[in-house]
């Protein structure tokens, strides 16, 4: 604990003169899409949107976006059990924590390019199929997005922009690296751009035997996208990708699995036409996500094998359109449509015959439902100094009925690089088929989850220094809960706490980078860190580039109730770059270099000291 409060007099201390946002001050430029579906400076919008842009996920060398966004993003915590791969089912990781908002529990949003991407079924990301070689930045909105995105975005969102390729001419990439634990990863990408049109595609794939026995990981898959200009003002777009990955769930160490494999197949497909001119700008695609899921849930030592696999298909299709016009300076007004069918069916097999011997859901196994919104969002300059920002959604759901979720914000400029903001929202999250349908809990009476968002922000910047402070308070009520074997509506959220980025660009060589996030939560909940604070440096120089950070977590509960448990944990990583050519470099990364003992999820040990080393080629 005594490193923590170094931590926090460090953050505190420099703030009138080191102090800056980390994200944003790394990221080519401060245009985002995520708070408002359309192009804006992020010093008009009273939400906190930070930016981790393709060089900072290119500097970490990791396959997946989550290790890079909980690094750098404050009050983001992924859960994690090993070296490589999340898994799902029983005893899986990759639980995303967003202010101690669970995206396990579905209340946290990852789209890419706008679209939702979650298991239909269960509603929570599946964290393993959130590739890093497709990405082009990461958005990440802290607080409530339902007004533009809905159900799910309800303690905010992760928006995967995907590569826009704009680099004209042909572009190979290809990375290979091995390490500890018969870690590899590898990576293929192709790129071309010609007057009109421009296509990218690629494969990856990686695996690791991870630390402990029973817990190999595997996966591969493959990306593509095509683009054509229309016109010198419309444009069309098409992506697919499609991620396959097999785990092994070792169970605790108290108690140990067998057989527990799962195989997994995860995509997305999406088709879009958008245009944009001066005045006006807007999208209308169509598209899916998609899964089918095979899982052996194991035994225990003396127990019987399985004779039967749980099986699930789930699919999520959906059409979003929009119209962004500003009817004169300053203002800009969003009317929006999106309509969604998520489709589930579960049920077991037999193992020996592959007969199917159950089904799960109430409704002879195969269930649907359909949400349509409309949202309305106006933003205006009411001065060179002041921008009001308000926004309403109706989101109807086929068996919870309607809802309404408004949300306001102001945007205080009193210098031209300084901006206090104010926001006031809300959020929501409809119940998932599981919670309605599946398993002897369910219940088909449940209503949405509710939440409000009361945050308060202030940035700055300078040529060489930014810095940025968060305070919000977060309160919810009718969250699911599993009562007495039933699923109602129960439960509350009551968490407030104080974010602090901050990056100094000391000169050409050297930048100074560190947040901090502090959450005070009056329900305790599961992988959610009281404490979590990095404090990193990055040494740029020629063909040399190196990070070295230091990560404190402190009071990250692996348990609660009766049995609470927590955590603290200081973990130093590093990553070097050198280049050995223009088209060839050399890279190392190395994670808990101290060999740090410590959990993340009760039971589950994570590895001590792991190494990654390989090159990237590019021609």
């Amino acid at each position: 604990m005594k490193f923590k409060g170094l931590l926090l007099v460090a953050a505190l201390g420099l703030n009138n003169y080191v102090l800056g946002q980390v994200v944003d001050s790394l990221e080519i430029s401060e245009v985002v899409v995520t708070g408002s579906r359309v192009k804006t400076d992020v010093r008009h919008l009273p939400m906190t949107v930070s930016i981790v842009n393709k060089s900072v996920l290119e500097q970490k060398h990791q396959m997946n976006v989550l290790p890079t966004l909980a690094e750098s993003v404050p009050g983001l915590f992924v859960s994690s059990r090993g070296m490589m791969g999340y898994g799902v089912s029983n005893g899986a990781a990759g639980g995303i924590m967003l202010r101690g908002i669970s995206g396990g529990a579905g209340q946290l949003m990852v789209m890419v390019d706008g679209h939702p991407q979650y298991n239909g079924i269960y509603g929570h990301p599946v964290a393993d199929t959130y590739q890093a070689n497709y990405a082009q930045q990461v958005e990440v909105l802290r607080g409530p997005a339902s007004v533009l995105y809905g159900s799910n975005a309800m303690g905010g969102v992760i928006n995967i922009v995907t590569d826009q390729n704009k680099a004209k001419g042909q572009h190979i990439d290809a990375t290979l690296g091995a390490g500890s634990y018969g870690t590899v990863q590898a990576n293929l990408a192709y790129r071309a751009n010609g007057d009109k049109m421009s296509a990218s595609v690629g494969g990856q794939y990686m695996r690791s035997d991870n630390h402990r026995p029973r817990m190999g990981f595997e996966q591969y898959g493959g990306f593509g996208k095509l683009n054509y200009a229309l016109s010198t003002n419309w444009n069309v777009w098409a992506d697919v990708n499609i991620t396959r990955f097999n785990s092994s769930y070792p169970g605790a160490v108290t108690a140990p699995m067998y057989e527990a494999d799962q195989w997994i197949t995860r995509g997305f497909a999406t088709v879009a036409v958008e245009h944009e001119y001066e005045k006006t700008s807007g999208r209308v695609s169509g598209y899916s996500t998609y899964g089918w899921h095979k899982i052996n849930d194991g035994y225990q030592e003396g127990a019987k094998p399985q004779t039967r696999y749980f099986r699930s298909k789930d699919a999520l299709a959906g059409i979003s359109a929009y119209e962004s016009v500003r009817l004169f300076e300053g203002n800009r007004i969003t009317l929006g449509f999106d309509y969604q069918n998520i489709y589930g069916n579960a049920y077991y097999t037999s193992r020996e015959t592959g007969a199917i011997l159950e089904t799960q859901n109430k409704q002879s196994g195969r269930v649907h439902n359909d949400e349509v919104a409309i949202y309305l969002d106006i933003r205006q300059d009411v001065a060179s100094w002041l921008t009001f920002d308000a926004g309403i959604r109706w989101d109807n759901h086929s068996v919870t009925g309607s809802e309404w979720i408004p949300q306001a914000g102001l945007v205080v400029r009193p210098s031209d690089n300084g901006e206090l903001k104010a926001t006031v929202s809300k959020g929501f999250r409809n119940p998932t088929m599981r919670e309605m349908y599946l398993y002897p809990p369910s219940n088909e009476d449940l209503e949405p989850e509710k939440m409000m968002n009361y945050e308060l922000a202030w940035k700055q910047r300078t040529s060489s220094l930014t810095y940025g402070i968060n305070l919000f308070l977060i309160k919810a009520d009718n969250i699911i809960q599993t009562v007495e074997r039933k699923n109602v509506n129960t439960g509350e959220i009551e968490n407030k706490g104080i974010e602090v980025e901050a990056a100094w660009h000391i000169n050409n060589n050297w930048i100074l980078e560190t947040n901090h996030s502090m959450l005070n939560m009056k329900y305790h909940v599961l992988a959610a860190p009281e404490y979590k604070g990095m404090l990193g440096v990055r040494y740029v120089n020629g063909k040399f580039n190196g990070g070295l950070n230091v990560q404190q977590l402190a009071g990250l509960f692996t348990a609660i109730g009766a049995n609470e448990h927590k955590e603290n944990a200081t973990l130093v990583n590093l990553d070097l770059g050198y280049d050995l050519s223009k088209s060839m470099k050399l890279w190392m990364r190395g994670e808990n270099l101290l060999g740090e003992k410590y959990e993340v999820i009760k039971g589950y040990p994570m590895p001590k000291a792991t190494f990654m080393g390989g090159m990237t080629i590019r021609f």
